[in-house]
């Protein structure tokens, strides 16, 4: 059983892309941090500095220039079953139903295919798309798509999830409501959650604790513990906490309109 204090460790971690030619680019530079089993981290940091970089690394998509990352004392090299990601665009495929897009990670790592479909239903009413299964994805708005992402994502029961602004492209008020939802899905699932966020708001609601990012080449400035009791609302918007949590990552920003 993994130590909640040692679940993921990232230690050193540097990725240049272009390396040794003229166009060679810094992304990361000596990225340290520890995340916890069961928490929910929320990344932010200005446009370019690296978080989408980072979060690829994580999910084994890219290789690390120097540096290590491990999952539970493991070296996390490659995709691995026991990680599962969520983008800003849902990706679902167009021609398949929602239950079968939902199927998708059974089809591809050969699960049992009578219980991945009942998980798949079962994820289906967990985010609320109770009855939608034989839709398609035009039949659905563009948050009942991302909730469709999400069960996916979750189908082989992975131990992280990682979401790459996944509600990035959403207008204000499903974006505030998706907040809510996945609260609730990380409070029922119990899974490790590092999401990516150029919301300040969005990762105080969401994150235990809050990573701020430098401008590129990208490190972690600041750790931001966030500890506003839980189930938060709207109005937590509100709470003196989380007004000081908001400001005290704003002030970590030089330049105006980097985050907002």
């Amino acid at each position: 059983m993994d130590s909640a204090a040692d679940f993921i460790s990232i230690r050193g971690l540097s990725k240049t892309f272009g390396e040794g030619t003229t166009g060679e680019v810094v992304a990361l530079r000596n990225v340290n941090c520890t995340i916890r089993a069961g928490d929910f981290v929320s990344v932010v940091g200005p446009s370019g500095c690296g978080k989408s970089t980072l979060l690829r690394i994580l999910a084994g998509l890219i290789d690390a220039s120097s540096g290590n990352v491990s999952m539970g004392g493991q070296a996390i090299r490659g995709t691995r079953r026991d990680i599962g990601v969520v983008f800003q665009n849902s990706i679902l495929l167009p021609w398949r139903t929602i239950i079968d897009n939902v199927m998708l990670p059974a089809e591809v790592l050969g699960l049992e295919r009578k219980a991945a479909r009942q998980r798949a239903h079962d994820l289906l009413a967990m985010v609320g798309l109770a009855g939608f299964e034989d839709k398609l994805p035009s039949q659905l708005s563009g948050g009942m798509q991302q909730r469709a992402s999400i069960a996916r994502a979750l189908l082989h029961d992975p131990r992280i999830l990682l979401m790459d602004e996944p509600f990035g492209a959403l207008d204000a008020m499903t974006r505030e409501q998706m907040n809510l939802e996945l609260q609730r899905i990380w409070s029922e699932s119990g899974k490790t959650i590092v999401l990516i966020t150029h919301s300040i708001p969005e990762a105080v609601f969401l994150g235990n604790v809050v990573f701020v990012m430098t401008p590129r080449p990208g490190r972690l400035d600041c750790t931001v513990p966030i500890e506003l009791p839980r189930p938060r609302t709207m109005a937590s918007m509100a709470d003196p906490e989380f007004v000081a949590r908001a400001q005290e990552i704003r002030a970590l920003f030089n330049a105006a309109g980097a985050l907002h």
